[in-house]
């Protein structure tokens, strides 16, 4: 059932259309929502008939058609068979939350620095999801530059690995060989020098004294 708030008759109107739904089926699914509504569990052609312009067999054609289409269901509870839109509901608020994170998607991009979701879509040559640039405003909050995602991106389209997930493996590698480097490679580099120093000392110290004979 769609979720309070939303109006079904909104929704359907609104999107009837791109679901393929003639007129005249949209008509009978909006009789059936009014006469679930009137407490009328079982809907049936002859039942439509009374309420509609369209004969019985008219009515049973575009029943037919809607349940092949998955819009409406005739499902066995405990009171008996009943007449369901829950299908078509499920559709209709599942391209209402699409088209929501569309918007709040479109709002994030415009907030994204230098454009760099346009420049990741093209290095990836296809379009982010809005999941992917959560991911991607992830990266900058963590201190991450553009240029370096860019890099990193380039990296996993080398690697023929076009994913988000293998560019957040690149910059966790890069930034552990950072921290290395950082931290340990040169202190280790020093002690490196200073062993060598010492080593050229020793081989400079005379073994033998030339005057002990």
């Amino acid at each position: 059932m769609v979720t309070d708030g939303l109006d079904f008759s909104y929704l359907l109107l609104e999107n009837y259309k791109d679901l393929k739904i003639s007129e005249d089926e949209l008509a009978v699914i909006l009789m059936i929502d009014h006469l679930i509504s009137q407490d009328n569990p079982l809907i049936t052609a002859d039942l439509l008939s009374l309420k509609m312009n369209l004969d019985v067999s008219t009515i049973d054609s575009l029943l037919a058609s809607l349940l092949k289409k998955h819009y409406i269901e005739y499902v066995t509870t405990w009171r008996g068979t009943v007449t369901t839109l829950d299908p078509l509901q499920e559709i209709l608020f599942s391209e209402f939350e699409f088209t929501s994170a569309k918007k709040k998607t479109s709002k994030k991009l415009q907030e994204l620095p230098d454009n760099i979701y346009t420049k990741i879509e093209k290095e990836l040559s296809r379009t982010l999801s809005p999941v992917e640039v959560d991911k991607i405003s992830g990266w900058l909050a963590l201190g991450h530059t553009e240029e370096m995602i860019l890099d990193a991106v380039k990296e996993a389209v080398k690697r023929n690995k076009k994913s988000l997930r293998e560019v957040d493996k690149i910059l966790l590698s890069w930034e552990k060989k950072a921290d290395q480097q950082k931290e340990g490679v040169s202190a280790l580099s020093d002690k490196w020098d200073k062993n060598i120093d010492e080593t050229i000392e020793i081989a400079k110290t005379p073994w033998l004294d030339i005057d002990d004979d």
